[in-house]
């Protein structure tokens, strides 16, 4: 029996995109703080204590499964939109920045998804939105997430959101894939994920990229963004200090000022 709300939805827009849904009256959909772009006015925007859900459990039940939200670096609290009108009405939320929006119909995904603590963008009413703790040491320690990773259950549909083009890759029973921790977005909870060094002095030092990959095993689905927003920012920090002191692009590796050089940029 299907405990989340029924939605309909249209995707519109290449970079930065924003998804419509559609609600029948008493329609509820949830969303993070900051994500909405546009309603009818039949639609009725209320803040709330997590994700809405258990909301008969008493009061510190509330606050303890909404406090968890701080864990991931999540606000407290979230915002629901409903159709209080007799016909259908229309509510969007836009992307943070430039990427694309993945549905994801939960019921086909074994009702769970792990993903990047910022990956959540909205829901149909009844998706719970928690923490995923990790189990190992070394994904707590050098993965790009930490010990806490967001999960999303139910069974209806959700939004995930991540930068630049997504890649979807269904691994097979036992295949491996390495992926720059930074780029994973979310995975299917049967896939075995953990954190393995790169290895190497000349990759150490010279690289410049992490010394750290994600490892993933399947079986299971997984979520792959080119364009992470940390690397996106720290590519408009490094070039904009270059460009402030009259050099040319700066690039992440040990080489510096010398692999401008090597360029043909100059110093």
């Amino acid at each position: 029996m299907m405990q989340a709300h029924e939605i309909d939805f249209t995707i519109y827009g290449e970079e930065m995109q924003f998804v419509e849904i559609e609600l029948d009256p008493e329609e509820t959909v949830i969303s993070e703080p900051g994500s909405f772009l546009m309603m009818d006015e039949d639609i009725e925007m209320k803040t709330i204590f997590g994700d809405g859900t258990g909301q008969d459990e008493g009061v510190m039940k509330k606050l303890f499964g909404a406090g968890k939200r701080l864990l991931t670096g999540e606000k407290l609290f979230m915002t629901t939109y409903t159709n209080l009108g007799y016909d259908k009405a229309k509510v969007s939320f836009a992307s943070p920045y430039p990427g694309k929006i993945i549905p994801i119909d939960l019921t086909e995904y074994g009702n769970k998804i792990i993903c990047q603590k910022d990956a959540f963008l909205c829901a149909a009413k009844g998706a719970r939105v928690g923490i995923e703790f990790s189990k190992r040491l070394g994904r707590g320690f050098f993965g790009g997430e930490g010990f806490i990773m967001q999960k999303i259950e139910g069974d209806g549909m959700a939004f995930m959101h991540a930068g630049g083009f997504i890649v979807e890759k269904e691994l097979a029973y036992d295949e491996h894939l390495r992926v720059d921790t930074g780029c994973l977005v979310g995975f299917t909870e049967d896939v075995d994920y953990d954190i393995i060094f790169v290895g190497g002095v000349k990759n150490t030092i010279f690289g410049g990229e992490g010394l750290f990959f994600a490892s993933l095993v399947g079986p299971g689905k997984v979520w792959i963004q080119t364009l992470p927003i940390s690397r996106l920012a720290d590519r408009i920090l490094t070039q904009s200090k270059g460009y402030m002191k009259g050099g040319g692009k700066g690039e992440g590796s040990v080489l510096g000022q010398l692999g401008n050089l090597l360029d043909g940029d100059g110093f």
